[in-house]
């Protein structure tokens, strides 16, 4: 029997009690690959893109991925090749789209911080449209755009102070937050914007936070992006296209965010009902297409036993997986081998790394019946994992597998020594 470890989740899942990924044994592809390894299904990536296709279709939208949440090569060639556009927040971002073969004009710049070497090849490579986050940044885009004959399209990313009730850490849309022009100077600033030559607007933008599982902050932030439409376009400024960013949560831990498709379909209703129905919409998701479509499977070391706390300790550490160090996040651990003694033999474990920081734990009191050299899979691991991986301690990155059926890829080799030093110099 299959059995899914996740609602809605069936590509990993227990066939005859052992962990695959599609058809594929993680037992096995950690046999063949070592651990740590990440191992992501491109089934699942699929599925979570065609829930944003099925909300869009018939609209004239853009989805485009937001490749800081895994930005290896094959995942965004997977998405590339499936019709996605990209947004980036770096110029090695947008060396990997292009590497990945993605088409240059479906890019998207984001951050706050854009150089202008970034803005330079941005521009020469011919990118769809900067999202611009302050008004030092629109005099900065307009002079390197003069400077190479061009004229940089832009859309203002609004902060439109709106709780998008997720971790401080990843809350972006706040007055409190880095991100974006106050809601209040917006107009002022596309009028400035406007009537630089370097500079062509295009559309505006928007983007509260991540992790969100509730449909009320998406509702709230389009209400006041509206607003600030009618108000801009009534001063004579035409806004092409409408960007209301991503952050759509997944399933850690129980968490129920609403269905992409289901989603969609009640901000478009909103949109038809304020006669921008057919309008050009982007979408920049990022966790919600690739969280759930990872695993980082990783072996028990040793089991130490202490007075206050049982210890699990494995050879995956917050250099591999830093979101529970950063975020007190929550990630399923589960064995890749079930037996009918797990139940009745499990102890509470606290599961941490080799790391040497206290701040290096996977997971906290979970019920495990471990014993070294047994392999485990942590869960929800294909979103802001690798890609904020670290050579911390001077640990090689993981190497990772993309599953496709009963084929599995190695889409990363797991780093040498050399490769951790390369670039490096003695005196």
């Amino acid at each position: 029997m299959s059995a899914p470890l996740l609602p809605g989740q069936p590509h990993i899942h227990y066939a005859q009690d052992q962990l695959q990924v599609e058809g594929c044994s993680l037992h096995d592809l950690a046999a063949t690959h070592g651990t740590p390894l990440f191992v992501y299904s491109k089934a699942s990536m699929l599925d979570a893109l065609a829930a944003y296709q099925r909300g869009f279709a018939g609209r004239n939208a853009r989805i485009c991925y937001a490749m800081k949440a895994n930005s290896s090569l094959a995942v965004l060639q997977l998405f590339a090749r499936a019709g996605c556009g990209f947004d980036i927040v770096s110029g090695g971002e947008l060396e990997r789209v292009l590497a990945a073969g993605a088409d240059a004009a479906k890019v998207i710049f984001s951050g706050v911080g854009k150089t202008r070497a970034e803005m330079a090849r941005a521009l020469q490579a011919g990118i769809g449209c900067f999202n611009v986050e302050s008004e030092a940044e629109i005099d900065v885009l307009n002079e390197v755009a003069l400077s190479l004959g061009k004229r940089a399209p832009i859309s203002i990313r609004v902060n439109p102070n709106v709780d998008p009730k997720t971790h401080p850490y990843i809350s972006t849309g706040l007055k409190g937050n880095k991100f974006g022009v106050a809601h209040e100077r917006t107009l002022l600033t596309y009028q400035r914007a406007a009537a630089l030559p370097g500079l062509q607007v295009v559309g505006i933008d928007c983007h509260i936070g991540s992790q969100i599982t509730e449909e009320t902050p998406y509702l709230d932030a389009m209400d006041r992006m509206l607003d600030l439409v009618e108000a801009i376009e009534a001063a004579g400024i035409a806004i092409r296209h409408i960007d209301f960013g991503g952050g759509l949560g997944i399933n850690y831990n129980g968490d129920t965010p609403p269905a992409a498709d289901a989603l969609w379909h009640k901000l478009l209703a909103k949109l038809d009902a304020r006669g921008f129905g057919q309008r050009h919409l982007m979408i920049e998701p990022g966790r919600s297409l690739v969280g759930n479509a990872g695993v980082c499977v990783t072996e028990v070391l040793y089991v130490k036993p202490g007075e206050q706390k049982n210890f699990c300790i494995v050879d995956a550490a917050m250099n591999d997986l830093p979101r529970p160090a950063m975020y007190q996040a929550f990630h399923g651990i589960v064995p890749l081998r079930r037996s009918a003694d797990d139940e009745q033999e499990a102890q509470l474990f606290d599961v941490v790394g080799p790391v040497c920081e206290s701040g290096d734990w996977l997971g906290r009191d979970r019920s495990l019946h471990v014993r070294a050299g047994d392999k485990l899979a942590v869960l929800s691991a294909g979103a802001y994992c690798m890609s904020m991986a670290s050579h911390y301690n001077s640990r090689p990155k993981a190497a990772e597998v993309l599953v496709d059926g009963e084929q599995a890829h190695l889409i990363r080799q797991r780093d040498s020594f050399a490769d951790q030093i390369r670039g490096e110099k003695l005196l």
